[in-house]
């Protein structure tokens, strides 16, 4: 199977700790970190993605909002940049340990983290990050 990811939760990924919006979000997300911990290759795909699939049903939903297609704009350039690929609809990723470990120092050293700017997550993933990345779920450290 694939999991199907926008761009910016490549870097959402990065620090998931078990927190998020509602609870179905948050237990699908951990199942989903199960699959990517597993090495389940990533799809990258243009707006909502498995990880949005549980807020899809809200009239305002989150995921269909503007800002979330900014930091996807904004994380597929940082991530491609950083890795020396094009990173699109259809691009394909192994989220195996070395690629894992890349994205971390990138994000630690704050060298991919510009589509992070005005997320309400950030102070937390500030910190996941500075703690070494210590509790998360994909591929825990």
């Amino acid at each position: 199977m694939t999991v199907r990811l926008r761009a910016h939760h490549l870097l959402c990924m990065l620090t998931f700790v078990g927190e998020g919006y509602t609870p179905a979000f948050t237990a699908n997300y951990r199942r989903i970190a199960e699959r990517l911990s597993a090495g389940e290759e990533i799809e990258i795909v243009s707006g909502p993605d498995d990880i949005c699939a549980p807020l899809l049903s809200e009239a305002s939903a989150h995921c269909l909002l503007p800002s979330p297609k900014a930091r996807d704009e904004a994380a597929a350039e940082a991530v491609g940049r950083l890795l020396g690929v094009r990173v699109e609809q259809g691009a394909r990723l192994i989220p195996d340990k070395a690629l894992l470990k890349r994205l971390r120092q990138a994000f630690a050293a704050d060298l991919i983290r510009n589509a992070c700017t005005d997320c309400e997550w950030s102070e937390l993933c500030s910190t996941v990050a500075h703690s070494h990345f210590r509790n998360t779920l994909v591929a825990p450290c």
